[in-house]
């Protein structure tokens, strides 16, 4: 099957990283269609969308808390184009907050847009896959492995995404269904990032504790999504991809890189001393 003959559904599709994976598979010539709350956005998506692709893009909206109106979105693009051969789930929020400075109500509403909101999502979805074939591609983030403060909301929304991917990997395999997440780090140029480093200064820390030094893209993270959607990973489902330039390999230091090169220097000299 080819990318131009795919059935591509994005939940959360009308922005960011979501809408540039989107407009990937619209620039490939599948058939796309986005969900999110904002309808202005929704048409807007569309519109980009479907100059893409041939005016082959539907979009609704709806909040992924709402299961009934999930499912009434996925039916209505299954009544459209077929059945969905590759699903993106990506509605996401996020606030910077210490667990103590926020309230119950505020942490609950997190896990219900990201971790509840993907298993309505998925759940929804179910009926409307191609099976087999099917590839599901939920958008995590680092939070999920690396513990941050001022996320604890958000890390535990990501994690239970990450693990859900997995159990759901192995339940929905005898269907052809394969079912795996991307964990970006920072990724320039998106409204989370906006929130999560609002300075200059709050920037310039958070990319220094990647190892590559830079800020993923967002097209960089939407490859990986062709890549899950393509022939090449049909033998991949259950995994936790990072794309975040080294960031879920530890806490890096640039200090400490430049102490080790310091001492390799001097290993060199006391070598041919």
């Amino acid at each position: 099957m080819t990318t131009s003959t795919l059935n591509v559904f994005v939940a959360g599709g009308t922005s960011g990283i979501n809408l540039a994976i989107a407009e990937s598979f619209a620039r490939a010539g599948a058939n796309v269609g986005v969900l999110s709350r904002d309808s202005e956005k929704v048409h807007a998506a569309v519109a980009r969308l479907g100059a893409l692709n041939g005016q082959r893009a539907a979009g609704w909206s709806a909040d992924v808390r709402e299961f009934d109106d999930v499912k009434a979105a996925l039916g209505g693009f299954h009544d459209r184009f077929g059945d969905i051969d590759v699903l993106i789930s990506g509605a996401a929020g996020n606030f910077r907050a210490p667990a103590l400075g926020m309230s119950p109500k505020g942490f609950r509403t997190v896990i219900d847009i990201d971790l509840i909101g993907t298993f309505h999502v998925l759940y929804a979805a179910h009926e409307f896959l191609r099976k087999p074939g099917a590839s599901i591609i939920n958008i995590s983030a680092s939070q999920a492995y690396v513990p941050m403060m001022l996320q604890s909301h958000v890390c535990a929304a990501k994690a239970g995404i990450d693990m859900l991917t997995r159990t759901l990997a192995m339940e929905w395999a005898g269907d052809g269904i394969r079912i795996n997440s991307i964990a970006p780090g920072p990724v320039s140029d998106t409204e989370g990032m906006v929130r999560l480093a609002p300075t200059p200064q709050a920037a310039k820390e958070l990319t220094e504790i990647v190892p590559l030094g830079r800020w993923a893209r967002k097209e960089e993270i939407a490859a990986v999504a062709q890549f899950l959607a393509s022939p090449g990973s049909a033998m991949v489902t259950g995994q936790v991809i990072p794309v975040d330039g080294g960031l879920n390999l530890g806490r890096y230091s640039p200090k400490l890189v430049a102490e080790a090169d310091a001492m390799v220097e001097a290993s060199k000299a006391r070598a041919t001393a």
